[in-house]
Formats: C-alpha cells, structure tokens, sequence
C-alpha cells in the first residue's frame, strides 16, 4: 500500500478544497426534458444541460431507443468484430446526408471523437494552429499528438496567420539547412517540404463563452495555406444555422455561401442536441477509410449499443423535419433570457447562443451564487478553474427549447434577487 501516494493525493484534495475548487457528483434523475429530482426527491428546474432541442424526453426517441433493445442491450464488440450494427450505419448515413459531406464515421464519445481524430491525423513535424479557447478534448488530442502546436489569440485570425506565416518560413529555412547538408537532389527537396502538414483546428461555437468561431476568415486562411481546417461543433449542431446544420450553415446565412466544401472534418455529437450519447467526424470518404484503419479510440472500443444510436438518429430525424419549429423556441428562450438578465444588471457575456455566461469573478463567489440557487430549486452550473481562468469564475446558464417563458422569467427574477443580496452582503 502506497502511504505516501495517498498522503500526495489528501494534500492536493485540501488545496483544492481550500480554493473553493473542490468538485462532486450531484444524483439526478430527469422527469422531464428540463426538470429533475435528486435522491431526496426534491425537485429542480434545471439550467446546466446541453439538451438544447429537449428531445431526450420526446416519445418517439423514447420508443426508438426501446424498439432497438429488443435486439439486445449492447452492441458486444468494436466496430471491426461484432458491434457493427445496423442502427449504427444508418445513423452514418443520415449525418452525411444532413450534413451534406460524403462519408461519416461514429465514436463513443465527443471527447474521444477529438483525440481519435486529432492524434491519428497529425504527425510528428506537422504543426497544429490552436484557438486559445478550444475545448479540453481538443486541447487533450493535440497532447497526446507528436505535432507542434501555435496557439492563436481568440478569435484573432490575423494572429493565426502571423503564425502560419512563421511556420512557413521555419520550414522552409529547415528544408533549406537539410537539402545543403545532406546534397540532396530537387526530387527529394520537393518531397520534405511537402512532407509537413498544417492544421486548424477550432470549436464551432465555444463551449465556455458560447461565442463562434469566424468560419469564413478561416476557411481563406485555410485555403492560401493549404491547412487541413478541423471544426469542433458539439455545442453548434442542432443550435446554429436556419436548418440547425451548425457553423457552417450560419455563416451561410449571412454570405448565401454554405462553407461545408472549405471545412475537411467536421466533429460533433450526440449527447447534446441529438439527445442520446456518442460523438462522430463527417467529411471527406478518405478521412474516414483512414480513421477505421488508424484511430485506436475507433479500433478498440467497443461500439454504442444499438438503443444508443437509435436514439440519436430519431433525434436528427426529428430535427430535419420540425427545425423551424425546434430552432424558433431555442432561439426565443434565449433572447429573453439575455434581455432580462442584462436589463437587471448581471454581467452577461454578449452573444446570440443559448450558452449563457454570467461573470462573477472569484470562485467562492461563484459556488454561493450557485448554491442559493440550488436552495431556490435552479440548477445552474459554476464554472471555476481550470475550466476558466482565475478570476473569471461564472455561472453558465444553458437554455433549451421546451423551457417555458414563464420558466424564464421566473428564473431570471430570482438571479437578479439572488445577485443583489450577494452584493448587499459583500
């Protein structure tokens, strides 16, 4: 038994502790699509999901996901043995279909979506450009990569291209040094210089901020350079864009050009607005030939049970058919949300999504916001470090569709109450 690891291990736990960091596990268990009990049966409205359409409570993907229980509860192997379902390939189908790219492929989750594609794809002396403020699976994938990696300011595209800029003449002063040391013919010479490849990688919309990434000025950076551009639109799919495409699609709304031919790989899941658990990449066929035969995360896990996935491809056929309708109350409960809690004075982050920020500041401060609520009946998440930097705890309110407007402005009148008291006491 290992004392002094343990030792390390309480240490660490009251540091955390001590800077009001310290993190648990909350039982839930949902009745409805925005409502839920914990184990003393008390019950809550709740603000910290990314059930951003509510289709986790629909009865047509209840009925899908018990229909295709009938054919057993889980899928018995990886993709390449025993788990290749039906279900599973007809979901592929329908994201490339909506997402209008030539082949998909499905993994356990967004977070290993991220790391299967990002390390299978970047190779040791390719360079990897990297939003400041992308998520940890990105920011985890780029790790366990052999790549270099330039992180750009947020957002700041003229700050990604000085870095490209940068890249391209180290690589070219490299190619240089090593053609004159090694004598090596033009032959050789053309193939090193070709041999590094760039990436962009990028959320869509921004899980933290929920801001969006500016997809046009980045798929031209894209293109002078020839970088492969990766978008990560978890929190976008479902959300953004007139049919619910994503980023591509909302850029498109505003150009009349649908970007989905400039982005290589686009990586999202299931777990949010498709209501069901999983994650998957949609582009080229290429990509995904590679991936089945290269991504380990793919490879050697075993595949989502068929309920799973039935689940996530009644959703999208949900939202495919009644976007408008979905789309319209989403982006309704997320105006008056904005509109009442920055009318009574809270510091809300500017944006359009309906991941809903509210600065607070120290983290302490954050957790008692949270807690008061709790005791109100809100559920409402308190980010803290390292999720966010230091000083820039919050709340992070996300609203869904089949929240009411009455729901709403109840809510954003006892935020308000609730941050004049903390105030009054401080």
């Amino acid at each position: 038994m290992n004392k002094n690891l343990e030792n390390q291990i309480k240490e660490e736990l009251e540091e955390i502790n001590q800077k009001n960091l310290m993190r648990k596990i909350d039982n839930l268990k949902f009745i409805t699509s925005t409502r839920a009990i914990d184990e003393n049966g008390k019950e809550y409205l709740v603000y910290g999901t990314n059930n951003y359409l509510g289709l986790t409570h629909h009865p047509d993907v209840i009925k899908s996901a018990q229909s295709a229980s009938v054919n057993g509860t889980g899928s018995t192997g990886s993709r390449l043995t025993t788990g290749a379902t039906f279900e599973a390939h007809e979901l592929e189908r329908n994201i490339t279909s909506f997402k209008g790219t030539e082949s998909t492929l499905l993994f356990n989750t967004g977070y290993m979506t991220n790391l299967g594609v990002i390390y299978t794809l970047c190779k040791k002396g390719d360079v990897i450009f990297s939003d400041r403020l992308n998520h940890a699976s990105i920011i985890d994938g780029i790790k366990i990569s052999k790549a270099d990696v330039k992180i750009y300011k947020h957002k700041d595209t003229d700050d990604l291209e000085r870095l490209i800029q940068e890249a391209v003449e180290e690589n070219k002063t490299k190619n240089l040094t090593n053609n004159t040391q090694n004598n090596t013919n033009e032959e050789n010479k053309t193939e090193n210089e070709n041999s590094q490849n760039f990436f962009i990688i990028t959320d869509g919309v921004f899980s933290m901020d929920g801001d969006i990434a500016p997809l046009p000025e980045l798929t031209e950076i894209a293109e002078k350079y020839n970088c492969c551009l990766i978008i990560d639109d978890a929190h976008a799919t479902g959300v953004i864009g007139k049919t619910g495409k994503g980023t591509v699609e909302y850029y498109k709304d505003k150009t009349g050009t649908d970007l989905t031919p400039y982005v290589d790989l686009q990586i999202g899941t299931l777990s949010k607005a498709l209501a069901s658990e999983g994650g998957y990449v949609t582009g080229k066929k290429i990509y995904m030939d590679y991936l089945i035969n290269k991504s380990r995360p793919f490879i050697f896990s075993t595949a989502l049970s068929p309920a799973t996935i039935a689940s996530a491809n009644t959703a999208l056929n949900l939202l495919r058919e009644n976007h408008e309708e979905y789309l319209s109350a989403l982006r309704r409960n997320t105006r008056r949300m904005r509109e009442l809690l920055s009318a009574g004075g809270l510091n809300v982050v500017e944006g359009e999504t309906p991941i809903i920020p509210i600065i607070i500041g120290p983290a302490k401060l954050a957790s008692e916001f949270a807690k008061k609520l709790e005791d109100e009946g809100i559920l409402v998440s308190a980010i803290r470090p390292p999720s966010v930097p230091t000083g820039e705890s919050r709340l992070r309110l996300t609203i869904i569709a089949t929240h009411t407007i009455e729901e709403i402005e109840n809510t954003a009148d006892i935020i308000i109450r609730i941050w004049k008291e903390l105030i009054a006491e401080k």
